[in-house]
């Protein structure tokens, strides 16, 4: 390397994002993930014994997974390369194993082929990959904020182990943010002095995101002015050193996990996380219809008998969200939330139904009673249509109401709770 290369890669140091300029070279310098890469976990293990599978990593963005493949990069004595989902395609992957194939029949070098947004290569890409993974010419490690389950080809997805990286903590984001401003090449030189409620601000806004924790705070130190040699950062500073962030939402894993969260928030009657679920839903964009069908499957799934009025709500709060929509309508979704969350709470509605049906399934279907059967027609009376059939209103004695080989079934079961204690005690005194 001559001068001006060295020059110039100096700069590129220099100048590149404070993110990138503090990326670990190696699992000491790694924080976070240790469910996964702590002393002694799987990948540990394999990152040490240079034994590299293939691999992808999941998980949300700022969690470290391009950072862990250069942690592979720098401690495997495999070749490494390395190409991006966005701008490249089979062209880019066929040159890679081209080279890949040329290094191991000549050097006995494999070669580890990192991917980055894995999940933006459609099929036929992908398919490009397969022969290749299955056959060891390269190692594959994919990096996806998307659920694999859903993005990747189910032939790739079976020759690779699954990696799942979680959300930073905030102890962790600290560690990170008080690292760079120690051993950064450029902070470690400024007297920086970041008041503690600037910090926690900083540590619990980026939300598990390393990334946005560190462009925030090289923009908040770029930002001010030294006074008497000092770089001083405040909570106010800091707030208007971070962009909002984008809330995460995927339509075809979040809209479901998110959903069944609220949905299981309410059945156990937690008020407070139904409505940050709600909260979370409508801030997403998800469509507050949805929403409110699901609240009134939810009233006669999970409330039922318990307090029949919740069906009631559940509906007048569809039709007002129909009426009047966003964002006044948030309104009236909380308020029927609070009240179907804090209702009492009977399953037996469902339980009873998909115990009947259930039968049906079971091709248990048997002739109607002749007693029950429409007599309304010239003739009935002669085909014992009707015959014996006592009207409650007149007589409330006992009559036979199922086909005689199911007639003991029991389908429905109340609870002694809410308005269907009532329905308990009732049938209780039929007995």
């Amino acid at each position: 390397m001559d001068l001006f290369e060295y020059n110039l890669q100096l700069q590129k140091e220099n100048n590149s994002p404070l993110a990138n300029r503090v990326r670990p070279k190696n699992l000491e310098k790694y924080f976070g993930q240790s469910h996964i890469v702590g002393e002694g976990k799987l990948l540990n293990r394999l990152i040490k014994a240079d034994k590299i599978p293939s691999m992808i990593f999941y998980g949300p963005p700022g969690t470290g997974k391009t950072t862990l493949a250069e942690i592979i990069s720098n401690q495997t004595n495999s070749l490494f390369e390395t190409i991006s989902a966005v701008s490249s395609g089979v062209k880019e992957i066929r040159e890679v194993v081209n080279a890949a194939k040329n290094n191991l029949s000549m050097y006995n070098k494999k070669t580890v082929l990192f991917i980055d947004e894995i999940h933006r290569f459609n099929k036929s890409q992908q398919d490009a990959l397969l022969a290749h993974v299955e056959n060891g010419t390269i190692t594959l490690i994919g990096a996806t904020t998307e659920n694999p389950f859903f993005e990747v080809n189910k032939a790739l997805l079976s020759r690779c182990q699954i990696i799942e990286l979680k959300p930073l903590s905030d102890d962790d984001v600290k560690l990170i943010i008080l690292n760079a401003l120690k051993d950064d090449v450029k902070l470690k030189h400024m007297n920086i002095k970041i008041d503690d409620d600037a910090l926690d601000y900083l540590v619990t806004s980026s939300n598990g995101d390393a990334r946005s924790a560190l462009n925030a705070l090289e923009i908040a130190i770029e930002s001010t002015d030294e006074i008497n040699g000092i770089i001083s950062i405040d909570k106010e500073i800091m707030q208007n050193s971070m962009f909002k962030p984008v809330l995460k939402y995927d339509r075809r894993e979040d809209h479901y996990n998110v959903i069944s969260a609220f949905i299981k928030s309410m059945r156990g009657s937690d008020v407070d996380a139904s409505l940050y679920y709600l909260a979370r839903m409508i801030e997403s964009g998800e469509d507050p219809k949805f929403i409110a069908r699901r609240m009134i499957i939810f009233a006669s799934e999970d409330i039922g008998m318990a307090n029949p009025d919740a069906l009631a709500v559940a509906v007048n709060v569809f039709n007002a969200v129909n009426v009047i929509g966003l964002p006044e309508a948030r309104i009236n979704l909380s308020e029927g939330v609070i009240y179907l969350a804090s209702s009492e709470k009977s399953n037996t509605s469902y339980i009873a139904i998909e115990k009947a049906l259930q039968d049906i399934k079971d091709n248990k279907i048997y002739e109607v009673p002749n007693h029950l059967k429409d007599a309304h027609y010239s003739g009935a009376k002669s085909l014992d249509r009707g015959v014996g059939y006592k009207y409650p209103h007149n007589d409330d004695s006992y009559q036979q109401y199922l086909p005689d080989l199911i007639k003991d079934a029991k389908y429905y079961s109340p609870k002694d709770i809410g308005y269907e204690s009532k329905i308990y005690k009732k049938l209780r005194g039929k007995k």
